[in-house]
């Protein structure tokens, strides 16, 4: 038995640049209005939601109250269930979640809503009256976490030069590879953007209290205009290293949201009644300390093991690509041409919020599997703590 996504029924909205037009909204406000919206616009009979899973990685006012406060704001007052943390991988661990409770029978209709902003983060204090003059710690969450891990002990840049070295990757390699990645995100905005305008919804922009809106964010910001040229005036970041600013991802705000259920309601409340979206496995892998973009392989290749598939049955393949090599690691390892991954833009492009960022990448992949006919796709990506996690979706059209 398993799990279904509603064809049509999830959304993104654009991703904001750093201090952007969506930093000084709370991420979770942000989220319950724009997800009130699209499932008004999807026609959802909201009655049918039994459990909400909320994704948030960088605390916002109110977050104590997580999932519940949310889902209260969208009027869905009956709608319980968890908040989920699990940096980079929060999408994919809400979606197994999700997917856990529809085949085991305690829920029926599962709506997942992923919330973040890095601008703007949070500053918290940690009393200790037994310190210096019992002054306390204080962590700046977002530069703070990115700047060292706690158990590894090195930054999150230094896992991109680990990875590197470890397979060889040099810095033209890396370019390389950004560029492939730019050219395929101007797909996506091919056509007036007809690609996204399949899934994507705008980003309303209101004042920080949400009293007043102010205008909406339609499509992305932020986007590095990215040339050969242009890559090869960059140097390293790290003396000595082979990752330039080029050659990895930015931060940014944003949210997405998506329905998971059982086959009969997947139908019902489908775009498209011909075309079916069917989670088929999960796979997790935690890699060496300090080599966090090497985990997405080994966790790809469980995901692929448990749904009894091999690379070759693949037809498409996306990923969270904080850093270049995360690609080209992925490649060696499970054999797919890096070149073929990512199709319509990465989150090495369209820049990383945290929580909606895998979600986003797993929307994407299922657009692309329709457009193609149907198909079998991939989704893995790196979290934080060196881990790795994948899932593995079938898309049948019944068209094609």
């Amino acid at each position: 038995m398993h799990a279904y996504i509603p064809y049509g029924a999830y959304w993104s909205t654009p991703f904001a640049k750093w201090q952007g037009s969506l930093a000084n909204m709370n991420a979770l406000q942000l989220a319950a209005e724009v997800g009130r919206t699209a499932l008004v616009q999807r026609s959802v009979d909201t009655g049918l939601i039994d459990l909400a899973i909320l994704g948030v990685t960088n605390p916002q006012k109110g977050s104590f109250y997580g999932l519940p406060w949310v889902t209260g704001m969208m009027g869905l007052g009956h709608v319980a269930g968890p908040t989920v943390q699990q940096a980079c991988a929060t999408s994919v661990r809400s979606l197994q979640m999700a997917s856990q409770e529809i085949v085991g029978g305690t829920a029926t209709c599962a709506l997942l809503l992923m919330a973040d902003r890095q601008s703007n983060g949070p500053v918290v204090y940690y009393p200790d009256p037994s310190g210096m003059g019992g002054y306390g710690q204080t962590e700046h969450w977002v530069p703070d976490n990115m700047a060292r891990d706690p158990h590894a002990g090195n930054t999150m840049l230094q896992t991109g030069e680990n990875v590197a070295l470890r397979y060889g990757f040099s810095t033209g390699l890396q370019h390389a590879l950004k560029l492939r990645r730019y050219e395929q995100y101007q797909m996506a905005l091919s056509d007036d953007r007809a690609f996204q305008k399949r899934y994507m919804v705008d980003a309303p922009i209101f004042d920080s209290r949400f009293r007043k809106q102010n205008g909406s964010l339609s499509a992305d910001e932020g986007i590095f205009p990215t040339s050969a040229e242009g890559l090869a005036r960059l140097r390293p970041v790290q003396e000595g290293g082979s990752v330039t600013f080029g050659g990895q991802t930015h931060p940014a705000d944003g949210n997405a949201g998506m329905l998971v259920t059982n086959r009969e309601q997947a139908r019902a409340l489908s775009g498209n009644a011909g075309i079916e979206v069917q989670i088929l496995s999960f796979g997790m892998f935690r890699e060496a300390p300090g080599f966090m973009p090497a985990a997405p392989g080994p966790a790809a290749s469980r995901a692929l093991a448990a749904a009894g598939l091999k690379v070759d049955d693949l037809h498409g393949v996306k990923t969270h690509n904080p850093f270049a090599v995360n690609d080209l690691a992925l490649s060696h390892d499970i054999g797919f041409p890096w070149e073929k991954m990512n199709n319509y833009g990465s989150s090495l492009i369209w820049g990383h919020p945290q929580a909606p960022t895998g979600l986003r990448a797993v929307i994407e992949l299922i657009e692309e599997l329709v457009l193609r006919g149907g198909g079998v796709g991939l989704f893995t990506g790196c979290a934080a703590g060196d881990t790795g996690l994948a899932t593995v979706i079938r898309v049948t059209d019944a068209k094609a």
